[in-house]
């Protein structure tokens, strides 16, 4: 009977010292701006994970790309006594009023992939290095399509992303800054597709029906290139190439498959969601010294190199 008791007076302990190890550490909130897309969800599994390890309470919430939700669920964060936030915002500016909110309850805010067009309201901005990316691609565009397309006129078209996320612009103004440089390359349909694989399908189904001559579709995220590839294969053509950016699991598939997609951008949605999952617990004890503003090297994933990949990362 002694010994029954001491052990249940062992596990009371035990119990005991984990309730007070929870209530020390808080609840971490994960705010993504879309789940609908799968890198988001790796994004989002990433930094619920890595602060699950650190010993935080964390809820995921998904703001489906609209920033009133994104506001709601700032208020229930605020309201309910969060300890800190990583955020992937769904607007650049739109998302600005929240994270000053935050910051106003003393909640710290670690943007993760997308940033807000302000300083001195997140504690650290940890994104792509976009523009580099866009450089990137543009360079291998450039070599690749004077390869497979000799004509002095090489007509392409652009899928944007979100119009008001600061990715969107990064990544083409990067690309842009190399491919306007040649004469050949003309670029004769730009739309957004909002960084959505059914959107991508169907603004490129209008493209090609309005300017059947393209031989080339650079598009701003992978999701979108799916979108496009369904619709290139759709339309049975074989002459187009696709362009995009992530490193999706979908796309490094296409890629090694010899599919129309001829390169991405590498990300690593991880290693941003881990730092910034770190950062907030480092943050929480104490420490106060963090870059506000973090670019995260990106990677040109090709035919050429393929075999180093894996989904979302280096294998």
């Amino acid at each position: 009977m002694r010994r029954f008791v001491t052990i249940l007076l062992t596990a009371a302990v035990l119990l005991a010292g984990f309730t007070v190890l929870a209530e020390t550490k808080g609840k971490v909130a994960v705010v993504i701006s879309t789940l609908n897309n799968p890198w988001f969800v790796v994004l989002a599994d990433a930094a619920k994970q890595r602060a699950e390890e650190l010993g935080y309470e964390v809820t995921v919430f998904d703001s489906q790309n609209d920033t009133a939700k994104e506001s709601t669920h700032f208020d229930t964060i605020i309201s309910a006594g969060f300890k800190a936030i990583l955020f992937n915002p769904t607007d650049a500016d739109g998302s600005i009023a929240n994270v000053r909110r935050a910051k106003e309850a003393n909640i710290p805010v670690f943007c993760i992939d997308r940033g807000i067009n302000a300083r001195g309201l997140a504690v650290s901005q940890i994104y792509s290095d976009n523009y580099y990316g866009g450089v990137l691609m543009g360079e291998y565009f450039v070599k690749f399509m004077k390869e497979k397309v000799k004509a002095d006129k090489i007509p392409y078209a652009e899928l944007l992303g979100i119009l008001s996320a600061q990715p969107t612009w990064d990544r083409s103004n990067g690309f842009h800054s190399v491919v306007d440089k040649y004469k050949e390359f003309s670029m004769v349909a730009q739309q957004s597709a909002e960084f959505d694989r059914d959107t991508g399908f169907k603004v490129t189904e209008q493209i090609l029906q309005a300017h059947p001559e393209i031989k080339a579709i650079w598009c701003g995220n992978d999701a979108m290139a799916l979108g496009a590839l369904m619709a290139v294969e759709a339309a049975g053509r074989k002459d187009i190439f696709i362009f995009g950016f992530d490193g999706a699991e979908d796309v490094i598939y296409a890629i090694n498959e010899g599919r129309l997609i001829a390169a991405t951008v590498m990300q690593f949605p991880k290693l941003m969601s881990r730092l910034a999952a770190e950062w907030a617990d480092q943050y929480l004890r104490g420490e106060r010294q963090f870059p506000e503003i973090v670019p995260v090297t990106v990677e040109l994933v090709s035919r050429e190199n393929i075999e180093k990949y894996a989904p979302y990362g280096r294998k």
